[in-house]
């Protein structure tokens, strides 16, 4: 789960926006241990104290991505780092696409094998998204902060329509629009 970014357009830890009593953050790892993966890690950057307060009680590992700054492909590269090596295929989130249930990610998850599976949104094929083993050092080799979207789009990639994908937090009408939308999500 990424959840490394400095929130610069929103002007706050997004990861620790409250809705309902709880953080982003805590939103979202229950969603993902509702998936009962075999290793759920959480990546780390900006804020890094504050998040792993947060996560304290929480079963996940910790994974610092010291050199966040340099964009999204430096928290792909810390996860990946750290992922067990009975694991076959990785499934990649982000904390601030708050509308995507555990019933979404469960659709990718029902796609394993060969080729990534990604959401397909506007147009975009992007995370959350199922890497299989082979793919990891593709990941790895990422540059900047353009994630795997290109990757993704280069791949062969299962596209699985996925609407609330596109519902993320970044700026603060975004954050309006997530207060007034939040009680329709789980």
């Amino acid at each position: 789960m990424l959840a490394a970014g400095g929130s610069r357009r929103l002007g706050r830890p997004k990861q620790l926006v409250h809705i309902r009593g709880r953080s982003l953050l805590a939103h979202a790892v229950e969603r993902a241990v509702g998936l009962k993966p075999v290793w759920l890690g959480v990546v780390v950057g900006a804020g890094a104290s504050r998040l792993v307060a947060a996560l304290r009680a929480s079963p996940v590992e910790v994974v610092r991505a010291r050199r966040w700054r340099s964009g999204l492909s430096a928290s792909l590269r810390a996860g990946i780092d750290r992922v067990p090596r009975r694991a076959t295929h990785l499934l990649v989130t982000a904390v601030d696409q708050w509308a995507v249930t555990v019933a979404d990610l469960d659709r990718l998850l029902r796609h394993p094998g060969r080729v990534p599976v990604a959401a397909a949104y506007e147009g975009i094929v992007g995370i959350p998204a199922l890497f299989p083993r082979h793919a990891w050092r593709a990941l790895g080799r990422l540059e900047g902060d353009r994630g795997a979207r290109r990757l993704l789009e280069a791949s062969g990639t299962r596209a699985v329509p996925l609407a609330a994908a596109a519902l993320d937090l970044d700026t603060p009408e975004d954050l309006r629009r997530l207060r007034a939308s939040w009680r329709r999500f789980p």
